[in-house]
């Protein structure tokens, strides 16, 4: 596998990752569980976006001076669009936490904690399909068209559902965890267990940070391919796909109160999708530069963002 990530460099960035994980943990442990307000999701965001900025500027930097300035613009411009495409698809898993803590009736107070476990998880998660997945392609260069045809699919299987309600009583995992496992019927604070009389019985938020566990995997699997449509190398593809999750939680509490508004947006990450399943399909016969895929996907984004604020939804009967 080709990379331009040396010792030191994989050393900074797990140093930086470790780093903002334990003040996040630190800040979320001084705060205590509380309902996020919009004001301080905000603020988070921005923190974790300004994070991800300042790593591609020192990137950048410091490639200027090892490669060169075209080498050095490709390079920052590549993380740049896969940090967009998985903050993109990273919307996707809001919609359906949302699913997942209104069907439980978590309580805003402590859905953080929830979060929090599920951000750690996919970070971990996806640095091990992200190595898995940059072998093959190095041993396998036909896998690169496997991906492709996969998101072409998952992107007109998202056109076909979008706007459905999907209902979790249906769900096979859930089905066999409340078949298998001693649920209780109400939460008890943040515990995933209790013990009754000799008993150990599990709280729905037990069942909740499955719920997003399972979720992460299917999203893992729709978003890891994307980003090796924008470049291979290793070190880019983890390092942009790990600085989008890092805002995950606070990205949730933003958007939790808005996704009402934004009604079209599994549209536009359906086509986003699409569009880069096809550059994957074509990448032997035409590569499209990095940057008209940055403004592809920007554009689609925010189109439907912006249809969807002009175009009210319709009222079910």
């Amino acid at each position: 596998m080709q990379s331009i990530g040396t010792p030191t460099m994989w050393l900074v960035f797990i140093a930086l990752v470790i780093a903002a994980l334990l003040v996040d943990l630190f800040v979320l442990k001084q705060g205590g569980p509380h309902k996020v307000s919009m004001r301080e999701a905000g603020i988070w965001s921005v923190c974790w976006i300004a994070l991800a900025l300042l790593f591609n500027a020192g990137l950048w930097w410091y490639l200027k001076g090892e490669m060169g300035d075209v080498e050095a613009n490709r390079i920052g411009l590549e993380f740049l669009t896969g940090y967009l495409v998985e903050k993109a698809l990273a919307v996707d898993n809001i919609f359906v936490f949302l699913m997942i803590f209104g069907y439980f009736a978590v309580p805003p107070q402590y859905q953080q904690r929830a979060l929090i476990w599920g951000v750690n998880g996919a970070i971990v998660l996806r640095a091990i399909m992200i190595f898995v997945g940059a072998a093959l392609i190095a041993q396998f260069h036909w896998i690169l068209y496997f991906f492709g045809a996969f998101l072409v699919l998952t992107g007109a299987k998202m056109l076909w559902a979008a706007g459905q309600e999907s209902d979790l009583n249906n769900n096979p995992i859930l089905k066999w965890l409340r078949g298998h496992l001693r649920v209780t019927d109400k939460h008890h604070d943040e515990k995933l267990w209790i013990v009754e009389n000799g008993k150990r019985f599990f709280t729905p938020m037990f069942l909740v940070l499955i719920m997003i566990a399972v979720t992460d995997v299917i999203f893992a699997v729709d978003s890891i391919p994307a980003i090796f449509a924008i470049t291979t190398d290793p070190f880019i593809v983890l390092t942009s796909n790990v600085f989008a999750v890092l805002g995950l939680r606070a990205l949730y509490f933003l958007l939790a109160g808005m996704a009402d508004r934004f009604h079209l947006l599994a549209y536009g990450l359906a086509l986003v999708l699409v569009f880069i399943g096809t550059k994957m399909l074509i990448v032997d016969l035409y590569k499209i530069p990095v940057g008209v895929s940055l403004m592809v996907v920007g554009a689609l984004i925010a189109s439907a963002m912006v249809l969807s604020l002009w175009i009210k939804p319709r009222l079910e009967k």
